[in-house]
């Protein structure tokens, strides 16, 4: 079968086409016959080598897909084959035409959502409602979402308001990825690619405070943005660092400030998300979510998807066509 080797860490010519042995379903698991590969923002960071990756090259790359069961292993309830799912890989091996995963990875992708759609909701939307959760907005919050025009943050723009913020600022790089945030609810946006955006921020508040930050940027921004919080209640939930680094911020700065800071991440946060897919994409199904697919593009040029993801250049999820 074809797949996408991960050759090494690099640049995303380490992303290789290859021909390896199909897999079959050990006892628990399913084998799904790919239709759909997400190709997620932090799949480039782990081939880049950001973070290492305890595992011996080549691999077979890829953490989500989303297709049809074909065949099932010992245990495994045998309706199931037929049925379209989005599964998750904790051991890689998604970008390839089939994949073995463990039953319990599997969500069933609701009738009348299509495969793609639920390929690019399943990641984003999950992360974006337990953040929510996790926010406990009461109706008369000012919020802060950056990078809301794709991927977490265009999912947290599109409900911010049904989960109680009062008035949401939103940051996008760019007129376009601008418009697109407003189009998804935002009241204001500022673009964070201008140098001392978080000074342009200061004006749009117009005196007001930040009561919730959604940080996806994290790097020294984070920092700048503590003195625009609502003090003594001010919470930043930080779950990703679009700028290369995560948050910049020391325990004194929130103590000083009487600010509070969760870290979204971990087995424990990842746990939660998971719990989540299966309400995105109910929420995609029905339309109270809307999927964001960017472009679809052949198994074979995921290393292009990659350039693209890093170039900032999708305005939604990039789908790989296994077959």
């Amino acid at each position: 079968m074809q797949a996408i080797l991960l050759t090494g860490t690099g640049g995303p010519e380490v992303l290789v086409a290859s021909e390896v042995p199909a897999p079959r379903p050990q006892a628990g698991q399913i084998l799904l016959h790919t239709q759909a590969i997400p190709v997620l923002f932090p799949e480039t960071m782990l081939r880049s080598g950001a973070f290492p990756l305890p595992v011996q090259f080549p691999i077979v790359f890829g953490t989500q897909a989303a297709g049809v069961i074909a065949e099932v292993g010992a245990g495994v309830d045998p309706s199931l084959i037929g049925r379209r799912v989005v599964v998750s890989s904790n051991s890689f091996g998604t970008y390839a035409e089939q994949v073995c995963v463990p039953a319990e990875a599997a969500t069933l992708i609701p009738d009348g959502l299509g495969t793609d759609a639920a390929a690019a909701v399943a990641m984003s939307g999950s992360v974006a409602i337990p953040l929510l959760e996790t926010a406990r907005l009461t109706g008369t919050e000012t919020i802060l979402v950056e990078a809301a025009a794709t991927g977490v943050g265009a999912y947290l723009t599109q409900l911010a308001k049904e989960y109680g913020a009062a008035r949401v600022i939103a940051t996008a790089g760019g007129a376009e990825k601008a418009a697109q945030a407003r189009e998804f609810g935002a009241d204001a946006v500022l673009d964070h690619h201008v140098p001392g955006w978080t000074g342009q921020l200061r004006e749009i508040l117009g005196g007001a405070t930040l009561d919730v930050v959604f940080d996806s940027l994290g790097g020294e921004s984070a920092l700048a943005l503590l003195d625009l919080m609502t003090p003594l209640r001010g919470h930043m939930l930080s779950y990703g660092f679009l700028s290369g680094a995560p948050a910049q911020v020391g325990a004194m700065d929130l103590i000083m400030r009487g600010l509070t800071l969760t870290g979204c991440s971990g087995p424990a946060w990842l746990a939660g998300v998971a719990a989540a897919t299966g309400t995105a994409l109910d929420r995609a199904a029905t339309g109270s979510l809307t999927p964001l697919v960017d472009r679809v593009l052949p198994l074979h040029q995921a290393a292009h998807a990659h350039r693209l993801l890093e170039d900032r250049a999708a305005k939604g999820t990039i789908i790989l066509r296994a077959g």
